[in-house]
């Protein structure tokens, strides 16, 4: 039981990774986009304390990410692979902490908004997004940083799991390709953050998958 334990630790890390993660977004009953927009606000104060908690769940999907690459990498610490493995997870746990600051700034902005700018005129609003329209400009830049940092890690991690030949191949395989859509889409298209979408939700289902296997097939021995 005890041997069994840091990959059950793993694996469950991974999963509730994936549950935080996805599940904080999807039920989210408003989405913010790029920018705060002006019916944001309303729309939030609707569901003011349920879409608090969603959120916070999803920031702290984040950080569970973090914590699940690592304690992947801690498994090969008596392995040559983890030359590449441990740097991937400490770039993707650098990118997703990077992300977590990011999206906390919508987060405050958004339930700060809410409870101030409620029943306030149309003029109110606009002059309060027009403060914050600088600061999001940088936030945006952070939530670039932490999309390329992650995908490098992932292609570290994944390129790592493919030379210890320790999980199934596409576990290894899928990361290298979400990795590298992800510092794509990302820098190709920097404006357009929304196009992102797809890729986090494929980031999310590997992350599920990868728990998954983690339980189903033990780490193979290996070089």
């Amino acid at each position: 039981m005890h041997e069994n334990f840091p990959r059950r630790f793993a694996a469950g890390a991974f999963i509730a990774a994936a549950a935080m993660l996805w599940l904080g977004w999807a039920l989210l009953p408003t989405k913010i986009g790029k920018f705060l927009e002006p019916g944001d606000f309303a729309n939030i104060g609707e569901h003011l304390h349920l879409w608090l908690w969603l959120y916070r769940v999803h920031l702290f999907g984040m950080v569970m990410t973090a914590v699940a690459v690592v304690a992947l990498a801690a498994l090969f610490a008596d392995r040559p692979a983890r030359v590449m493995i441990w740097p991937g997870a400490a770039v993707v746990t650098a990118g997703m902490i990077v992300g977590a600051v990011a999206a906390a700034f919508y987060y405050h902005h958004g339930v700060w908004g809410a409870i101030e700018l409620a029943d306030q005129p149309a003029d109110a609003i606009g002059r309060f997004l027009e403060t914050i329209r600088f600061d999001t400009e940088y936030i945006t830049c952070l939530t670039r940083f932490g999309r390329v940092f992650s995908g490098l890690g992932l292609v570290l991690i994944g390129a790592g799991l493919l030379y210890a030949r320790a999980l199934p191949r596409w576990v290894g395989l899928l990361a290298v390709l979400i990795g590298v859509a992800a510092m794509a889409i990302t820098m190709i298209w920097p404006d357009e953050l929304a196009w992102y979408l797809p890729v986090f939700h494929v980031f999310a289902l590997w992350l599920l998958a990868t728990g998954v296997a983690l339980i189903l097939s033990p780490i193979r021995s290996g070089e």
